[in-house]
């Protein structure tokens, strides 16, 4: 099978995975996607950018019974931002099914996620920690699991979470069906699949590199003191038209950071020592391509998929070559042609070899650009700086052509329900339930998803009707 509609999806699904431009199945999502449909364990190995979240969010979305208030499907990754992504996937592939994806992290309000979590939950994305906390505390109910999916398991490995999922899948159902992806498979992993995978089927996407075939490499050996003018000179001739650039430590991200601010570059940066609203409105700048460049740590090398960048940059080397693995990994997704420059200084040539040992390969040495390369590359370099940026289109702006988010300035203090909302919707002419998308209940607000290009009919038709008694603003809400 090659495309998705040979997997004989509900149309809702359909629909949605052709709004985001899914049309065939990546290797990994035409191999994964039967075995779930079939109720089978997976374990995957699968290199970073192949489409797995696709793969598991279609699988799910499709078996997710929408009239079931607790959540059915449990999702475990490692990061904050990665978490963020998936619920934002789920959701996308799931809009026309009307599925709602909450994500719990570290660092954000909890008082807000068990607000979310108390409301309608079909799926729920987070990190060990704060699931954990959730489950200890009540606001988060398990009994209704059917589907638990560890992502980047390799990863949370390494970040010591190995401990906390177990605990985790000792709250879940033995019914469960338990989805493994990881780009790596150390031993204490395959271990762990024993313990809670059932008959799984074994699928490994091979490739001949573990690092992606289509990123071009280019190494240059640079002493401490001069790596930030080869940075500009490399970036000068290279011209990226996105990047990331990758320091070891949150001190160093903000040096760089504001020294290439200060010379005019259109610069972002990322490390865990930001604020998490802070943090995840860098990434959404990014991904929209407001700024071309964002000097990150490596908190934001797992899974952070922003389409059609051009570069990777290792301005210091990553703690090991499975990092360096992550971090490349961020171009040359989804088929696309992606180059990772990295820096080494005379004092990383041990750390460099455990990589390339790693890898399978050495990376080609390239000779520092010369003065005159420089300057002939400096018009069009300034010139593509001085661009007013174009905006990307995000995966969901297709899914949400036929959707109208409505804003209304009542919520639970009033003592609104979601059978209020529905009730006086569906009075409106030629308005019909399967019209109606996730409806999100606030203290002060509510937000309706309205589907099937019926958006202004209500809109037009809640301003001349009351809602429990209550007449309240109602307008089109703002969507990125």
């Amino acid at each position: 099978m090659s495309t998705f509609n040979e997997l004989n999806l509900s149309p809702e699904i359909l629909k949605s995975l052709a709004g985001l431009g899914y049309e065939k199945m990546t290797d990994v999502q035409s191999r994964v996607i039967p075995e779930i449909l079939k109720g089978n364990d997976v374990m995957v190995q699968s290199k970073t950018g192949s489409g797995k979240t696709a793969a598991f969010g279609t699988a799910i979305s499709e078996q997710i019974d929408w009239e079931e208030n607790r959540p059915q499907a449990l999702i475990l990754t490692p990061t904050r931002e990665l978490a963020i992504q998936i619920q934002e996937e789920m959701m996308n592939i799931g809009r026309f099914k009307r599925l709602k994806a909450v994500a719990v992290y570290g660092k954000s309000p909890f008082k807000e996620q068990a607000q979310q979590l108390k409301q309608k939950t079909h799926v729920v994305v987070g990190t060990p920690g704060r699931v954990l906390d959730h489950l200890e505390r009540g606001t988060l109910n398990l009994q209704r699991v059917k589907y638990v999916v560890l992502d980047e398991a390799d990863e949370m490995l390494s970040m010591g979470f190995i401990e906390t999922i177990e605990m985790i899948l000792k709250m879940t159902s033995l019914n469960r069906q338990t989805l493994f992806f990881s780009a790596t498979l150390p031993a204490r992993i395959e271990k762990l699949s024993q313990q809670y995978l059932k008959n799984p089927s074994m699928i490994t996407i091979e490739s001949e590199s573990i690092v992606n075939e289509s990123i071009e490499h280019a190494l240059y050996q640079v002493r401490v003191p001069e790596k930030v003018r080869v940075l500009k000179d490399v970036l000068t001739i290279e011209n990226p038209t996105q990047c990331m650039i990758f320091c070891a430590t949150r001190d160093e991200v903000d040096a760089l950071y504001q020294g290439l601010k200060a010379q005019g570059y259109p610069v972002l940066k990322l490390h865990g020592g930001m604020e998490q609203k802070e943090r995840l409105e860098t990434m959404r700048q990014f991904k929209m391509g407001r700024f071309p460049y964002l000097i990150a740590t490596d908190v934001a090398a797992r899974g952070i998929d922003v389409s059609q960048m051009s570069h990777v940059f290792n301005f210091d080397l990553p703690e090991d070559g499975e990092a360096f693995v992550h971090r490349v990994g961020r171009v040359g997704r989804a088929g696309e042609k992606g180059k990772a420059v990295t820096f080494v200084t005379p004092f990383e040539a041990r750390k460099l070899e455990e990589i390339q040992t790693y890898i399978g390969f050495e990376l080609p040495v390239k000779e520092r650009p010369v003065k005159i390369e420089v300057e002939q590359s400096r018009e069009r370099f300034e010139s593509q700086l001085k661009r007013r940026p174009q905006q990307k289109q995000t995966k969901q702006a297709d899914v949400h052509r036929e959707i109208m988010k409505l804003y209304l300035n009542g919520g639970k203090k009033k003592k609104l329900r979601t059978v209020d909302f529905v009730g006086t919707i569906l009075s409106i002419d030629g308005i019909c339930k399967e019209d109606i998308g996730i409806i999100e209940i606030k203290d002060q607000v509510t937000y309706i998803d309205i589907l099937n290009g019926k958006g202004f009919d209500v809109l037009d038709g809640l301003k001349t009707r009351t809602i429990k008694g209550k007449k309240l603003k109602v307008q089109r809400a703002y969507q990125v």
